[in-house]
């Protein structure tokens, strides 16, 4: 008996001693959306899209109040145990998932603190939200490329004035608006569909609205389906209709996300990717491919070619001032970092709402009224303008360093598909 008791004490204290399970990135994944998908609940602009399992989304009404602190001390276990996670047999993908996996973790934790009234200076925010780190430029690196534009637009009014005038000639007829934005992304589905094998069922509906802060959005809905939805708040310039077909749909948004749900979800069984939290560096890469897909769809003079020929006449505008308003839009789109500097000072509290809007008129030539619609963007997703921009630059020399250049389309559709398709986020593009 004696033997029996002591037997029984040795096998207790070699079970209490034993190392626990480490977790599993499947069993995070699913706590992980199951909290996304709560605090969605509190803040609309949160999840941009969820196309997992019914069953996951919340099912108790939300608080009156937003219970940070619950899901801080959520996140922050998440993070906890997805550092244990034993990464050493795993494949470059699996540790890419899980890299990225951690950094969305984070996203979402600072949006959270953000959300309970915490600040961070705008570099501080995009580092930690977007995991990238944003460009500085001077007020006297903007005026000197504004010079160059005074070449090409001479007169006695101020620069803004004659820009304004000049390109007044290239807005889209509201009446021609929705011939011209079903042209437009006909074609650019056709050319992404030539490289990239869409999925059979994939489609989308396109809606115009108004009273936005931004001029267009696409709201996936899961199964190869989008909302695509136009904003006509302002005049809407032809060229807008290449990039917003592209941007939102062929090969971007639309696209990425019906890629990363078929590649990720379906066929991995990924479920962390069924949801996407807006503020996180998902949204670096969504975005900047959404960009860098209008020249890869639309390579070189090509856009130009097409819109001269196709898009003009059906929008009914005269074709014969058009290379020179695309030379013109090729260098004020050298100023678009100038965006990124308004709202890193407006945000930082160096500059008014005011301030802000001007420099807006100044350096990307919006109009007063544009340009304060512009601020509300800001004010709505504040560092995210930068995914934009830097995003659309670093996506671009990711393809280009690996082969992907204008005189090889196969090769740079190749990489575009892998990119968009797989996990990645800012850093891993360096």
């Amino acid at each position: 008996m004696k033997q029996l008791i002591l037997l029984a004490i040795s096998v207790t204290i070699i079970s209490s001693c034993a190392t626990p399970e480490k977790p599993k990135m499947n069993d995070l994944a699913e706590d992980y959306v199951k909290l996304v998908l709560e605090i969605g609940q509190y803040n609309s602009d949160f999840v941009d899209a969820y196309y997992g399992p019914e069953e996951w989304k919340p099912t108790s009404a939300k608080l009156d109040t937003i219970p940070t602190t619950n899901f801080i001390a959520r996140v922050s276990s998440l993070l906890d145990k997805s550092n244990l996670i034993d990464t050493v047999a795993f494949s470059a993908i699996e540790k890419a998932r899980h890299i990225m996996f951690k950094k969305q973790l984070t996203a979402v934790k600072t949006k959270l603190e953000m959300m309970s009234g915490k600040t961070y200076d705008f570099d501080k925010e995009a580092k930690l939200l977007y995991d990238a780190e944003p460009p500085h430029f001077t007020e006297d690196h903007f005026n000197k490329l504004l010079t160059s534009l005074e070449e090409e637009l001479p007169g006695d009014e101020d620069l803004q004035t004659k820009y304004n005038t000049f390109a007044n000639q290239f807005i889209i007829p509201k009446e021609k608006l929705d011939t011209v934005f079903k042209v437009a992304i006909d074609e650019a589905r056709k050319r992404t569909n030539h490289y990239v094998k869409l999925p059979k069922n994939e489609d989308f509906v396109l809606e115009y609205v108004n009273d936005k802060s931004w001029s267009g959005y696409n709201y996936y809905q899961g199964k190869s389906k989008s909302l695509i939805q136009i904003n006509t708040d302002f005049p809407i310039f032809i060229q807008r209709a290449i990039d917003l077909a592209c941007h939102e749909g062929y090969p971007g948004h639309h696209v990425f996300n019906a890629l990363l749900e078929q590649n990720l979800v379906d066929s991995k069984g990924w479920k962390e990717f069924s949801v996407y939290p807006l503020f996180s560096p998902q949204s670096l890469i969504a975005e900047g491919s959404a960009n860098y897909g209008i020249d890869v769809a639309f390579p070189g003079d090509e856009r130009v070619q097409y819109e001269k020929e196709i898009l003009f006449p059906i929008a009914g505008l005269d074709a014969t001032q058009a290379d020179k308003y695309y030379r013109i839009l090729a260098l004020i789109g050298k100023l678009n970092y100038a965006g990124n500097e308004a709202a890193r000072k407006y945000l930082n509290g160096e500059i008014s709402r005011e301030e802000a809007a001007k420099w807006l008129e100044k350096y990307l030539f919006y109009a007063p009224d544009r340009a304060l619609q512009r601020t509300r963007f800001i004010d709505q997703y504040r560092s995210y303008v930068i995914n934009y921009n830097l995003g659309k630059d670093l996506v671009a020399n990711y393809i280009k360093a690996k082969g992907g250049t204008a005189d090889q389309p196969e090769k740079r559709w190749a990489i575009f598909k892998e990119l968009v398709s797989n996990p990645h986020t800012a850093s891993s593009l360096k």
